[in-house]
């Protein structure tokens, strides 16, 4: 009998490790192993089924050897724990120590540099995947997979991503961190107000809406232009001319707060504080109403010589859900051997017509298409697929 491989889920008691384990269970995947500080938190996530059952192993990657014996016997290892900007490439490194692949939700440049500067993965056959997660990683997965929706030659793209629901402690802390780092370089994770204009990012190019209507956001909404570092390399990738990305807050109490941190932070405020006044602020903003994320993506370019446009609208419950999504088919696919080994970035690896069949076919959330990936796809411009 052929032996099925190990995935070691780290963080599996979280929001969305918990969903990153149906995931992979949905992909036909068991027998995995949980990890997390607080093992009762684990246990009634485990599947007891006596052919294959999941085990649950103490794991704490704050810790020094903290990750050993979770690490060892792995095949590979998802990684859904942070802050991200902190531990950086502490579980990948910990996983490729014991012979394992890894993807990790999060990661980014950060864990990218340092994994570089210890040593490439490949002599030793492995495969590291980062930012594979809703965003980044399906933030650039949906426009290359609709630029592949009829249009011959993508010159500009607009995108909305936001949304109304709970703040983990570790997203809350990330966001902390990544006003100062996260990027490339050590550099801050992307920039406000800066656009890509005539293949260039442009400093101070777009404005910040603090009251506006958006079609797929319920209500008044406030809109904060940024370009990251993934959205830039999106647009070199493309080949685009132009790219607004703006970050979309339907909550009062938590754009408030957003608006307040360079500054608190620059007079010396406690950043565990702000995070968590930010996951406060969040629950204020979600109290009475339904959580919901919102992805909206407007491409134009031309097809056939004609000026054309191609959208894509995926409406979720929760960025947590299609982040697992999007490391459950990471792991996947390494396990297929659809990744060869190395350092990659989710969005240069994965395939973007399997992540959408996925999303279809899962219900992670709802995709709704207009203009010529509409007409391409047989269905009418105001259909949810």
């Amino acid at each position: 009998m052929t032996k099925r491989p190990l995935i070691g889920v780290l963080g599996a008691s979280g929001a969305v490790g918990r969903a990153a384990v149906r995931e992979l269970r949905a992909l036909g995947h068991g027998g995995l192993r949980l990890g997390g500080r607080n093992p009762s938190a684990l246990r009634p996530i485990a599947d007891p089924a006596p052919c294959n059952p999941d085990e649950t192993v103490r794991a704490d990657a704050d810790v020094p050897d903290g990750l050993r014996a979770f690490t060892d016997g792995c095949d590979i290892v998802l990684n859904c724990v942070g802050p991200t900007y902190r531990l950086r490439a502490t579980v990948a490194s910990a996983a490729l120590a014991a012979g394992a692949h890894c993807v990790d939700v999060a990661g980014d440049d950060p864990a990218a540099e340092d994994l570089i500067r210890h040593g490439d993965p490949v002599r030793d056959g492995r495969t590291v995947i980062l930012s594979a997660g809703a965003l980044p990683g399906l933030s650039s997965l949906l426009p290359r997979w609709l630029a592949r929706q009829g249009i011959d030659r993508p010159t500009g793209l607009t995108a909305h991503c936001g949304g109304l629901e709970n703040c983990s402690p570790t997203v809350a802390q990330d966001l902390m961190l990544s006003l100062t780092s996260g990027g490339a370089d050590g550099a801050a994770y992307g920039e406000p107000l800066a656009a890509v204009r005539g293949g260039r990012r442009v400093p101070r190019a777009l404005r910040t809406t603090e009251d506006a209507r958006r079609d797929g956001f319920p209500g008044r909404v406030a809109l904060q232009p940024y370009l990251s570092g993934e959205s830039e390399r999106l647009a070199g990738e493309l080949g685009l001319e132009r790219l607004d990305w703006y970050n979309v807050h339907p909550g009062p109490q938590v754009r408030a707060l957003l608006s307040l941190l360079p500054g608190r932070l620059a007079e010396g405020a406690d950043p565990d504080d702000l995070a968590r006044r930010l996951i406060l602020a969040a629950e204020l903003d979600l109290a009475g109403r339904k959580p919901y994320y919102v992805m909206d993506f407007e491409l134009a370019g031309t097809a056939s010589g004609r000026p054309a446009t191609a959208g894509l609208t995926l409406r979720a419950a929760s960025s947590y859900r299609l982040t697992a999504a999007v490391g459950a088919l990471a792991v996947d696919a390494v396990l297929n051997a659809a990744v060869p080994p190395g350092i990659h970035f989710a969005c240069d690896v994965l395939d973007p017509n399997t992540v959408v069949g996925h999303l279809r076919a899962g219900g992670a959330g709802e995709l709704r298409l207009t203009g010529t990936a509409a007409a391409d796809s047989g269905a009418v411009e105001e259909g949810v697929l």
